[in-house]
């Protein structure tokens, strides 16, 4: 989602710095972009910001950590919706029982109103319908990965066949295979 906001963000970049080069060549003068003290430009900055998103602060280089100093310090609302998805992955790692996890959820769930992203609307409305489920990941912090992980080679084995006919017969090698 942190990502979705950099891509919009970057954009409205391109759009500004296209525009301020037409305005440029107009007045019959050079264009030189804004560099940041990390070398980028605005542009670069957005465009080089997309992977230390998907990561844990703890995870960054030393020049991730200092392109997101200076990413947040541009973008204020991305370091918020950043935080949030922070604060929602910290969650499913360090909750140690179901009720703690529901209290976090119910906070998190609070401070996504609160902050009025749209981007956050999807995530929250999914974790409002199946909170429960979703819960029972802290009783044994156990997942379905496994049985999708079957259902993907089962299609993949059917697809490799272009359909089943013989459902017995196809059953039989499934087992023979996979068992």
């Amino acid at each position: 989602m942190t990502v979705e906001f950099a891509a919009f963000y970057r954009w409205e970049a391109i759009d500004m710095e296209n525009e301020q080069i037409k305005q440029a060549r107009l007045k019959q003068k050079g264009f030189n972009p804004e560099i940041f003290k990390n070398g980028d430009t605005r542009k670069q900055l957005l465009a080089r910001s997309r992977y230390l998103l998907y990561k844990a602060p703890s995870n960054w280089t030393e020049n991730q950590s200092l392109r997101s100093k200076i990413l947040f310090e541009q973008y204020p609302d991305i370091k918020l919706a950043f935080n949030l998805v922070q604060r929602l992955r910290n969650m499913f790692n360090n909750a140690k029982s179901k009720e703690r996890a529901y209290t976090k959820l119910a906070h998190w769930y609070k401070d996504v109103e609160d902050k009025g992203f749209k981007a956050f609307n999807t995530i929250a409305k999914t974790i409002t319908l199946n909170y429960r489920s979703i819960l029972n990941y802290f009783i044994n912090r156990s997942t379905n990965a496994s049985a999708e992980s079957f259902n993907a080679k089962i299609k993949a084995f059917r697809a490799q066949f272009r359909g089943v006919k013989n459902i017995e017969f196809f059953l039989y090698r499934l087992t023979t295979i996979f068992a």
